[in-house]
């Protein structure tokens, strides 16, 4: 069976991160999960900061995020909320979803509001995006560097090659992306 991992608000606001972080859970690498408040704060965030984006759009991703992997939204969480001790108590419900979902992982870039003496008594362990796919790469090069293939021939337009998506993808995840470059020879 494999891993449960949530996935944090500002892992899934990059789009291309977004997008391997979810095609890991479609191969089956890991089992993702998130909960619709994570969901919530991440489109809120993306339609502050990016107004270009159309808000029909942005709601179709969210609805196909949710259906793409099966059993992936975490309920039941809440009562556990009040009961956590975090540096910033706003990400309280994400160590509730993960205790919920009886997850290992929580894939964050605020390693600093999920302090490891907080998390290691309930077997949870906060990795940073780019430590959490360079470990999967390790196990699974050949998944990964399909994964960005597969990114690039579904961006659908006539520049569109793994090096460009390896390229955005680098802002969120330099070293896995400088390995899978390699895999690829790209």
């Amino acid at each position: 069976m494999p891993t449960v991992v949530v996935y944090d608000a500002n892992v899934l606001y990059p789009s291309t991160l977004r997008d391997v972080l979810i095609r890991v859970g479609l191969a089956r690498l890991v089992q993702p999960k998130w909960t619709e408040q994570i969901l919530d704060e991440t489109f809120r965030n993306l339609r502050t900061n990016r107004p270009d984006l159309d808000a029909a759009q942005l709601e179709r991703t969210r609805t196909l995020m949710n259906v793409a992997l099966r059993d992936v939204m975490v309920t039941g969480y809440e009562r556990r909320i009040d009961t956590l001790s975090l540096p910033d108590p706003d990400d309280r419900h994400v160590l509730a979803a993960a205790i919920q979902a009886e997850a290992e992982l929580i894939v964050t870039k605020n390693l600093r509001d999920f302090p490891a003496e907080a998390l290691l008594p309930l077997g949870i362990e906060a990795q940073h995006p780019d430590m959490f796919l360079s470990a999967l790469h390790h196990d699974y090069p050949d998944v990964l560097a399909t994964i960005i293939t597969e990114i690039a021939d579904a961006w659908c337009t006539a520049d569109a090659t793994p090096a460009r998506v390896l390229n955005s993808f680098a802002a969120d995840a330099p070293k896995t992306a400088a390995l899978i470059r390699t895999t690829l020879g790209a």
